[in-house]
């Protein structure tokens, strides 16, 4: 199972819809990904190329940037996204719960801040990073009974890519 299916029903609405495609061809999307938890990241790492991949990116339209930590990801991402490079951001890691407070912090900046960055530069950054309360929950998501949540945040990025590119280009 790797996520809901795009060929899936939309319920009509009035007037047009818009709605980005899966067709990656001529996008260049980087990935910012955490070696925190590598054993994790590495898994969403694989499902985010392979989605891409699948959905007609080209190897040289991926950039990766490795961080320490998702603590990490947000700065990294808004960098990259300033250059005006990217056509969308993908940014993984894994914040695994322990016995101190210190997952709320590192989950909760993490998530503020990629969600920042994206609304500050207009570039679309896919969210994957886990948070999840153990180790094992991470490997179900991260090509586990739960599918490959980088993969999901891949399609997500070509998705909002293709969409932004759709409202970009329409006339008032």
């Amino acid at each position: 199972m790797k996520g809901l299916s795009f060929e899936e029903e939309v319920e009509p609405g009035p007037g047009f819809q818009l709605r980005g495609d899966l067709k990656g061809h001529g996008l260049r999307i980087a990935i910012v990904a955490s070696r925190f938890n590598l054993a994790i990241t590495s898994r969403l790492l694989g499902g985010a190329r392979e989605g891409l991949l699948t959905h007609g990116l080209e190897e040289k339209d991926i950039a990766l940037a490795w961080v320490p930590g998702s603590m990490e990801v947000p700065l990294v991402a808004l960098e990259m996204a300033r250059t005006g490079r990217w056509d969308a951001l993908v940014c993984l890691g894994a914040v695994i719960r322990g016995e101190t407070a210190h997952f709320d912090y590192v989950a909760g900046e993490a998530a503020r801040g990629v969600a920042s960055a994206s609304r500050e530069t207009a570039v679309p950054m896919a969210f994957g990073i886990l948070t999840t309360d153990t180790v094992e929950q991470a490997l179900e998501r991260a090509g586990g009974k739960w599918g490959n949540k980088g993969y999901d945040a891949a399609l997500a990025a070509i998705e909002m890519a293709r969409l932004l590119r759709l409202l970009r280009g329409m006339e008032g």
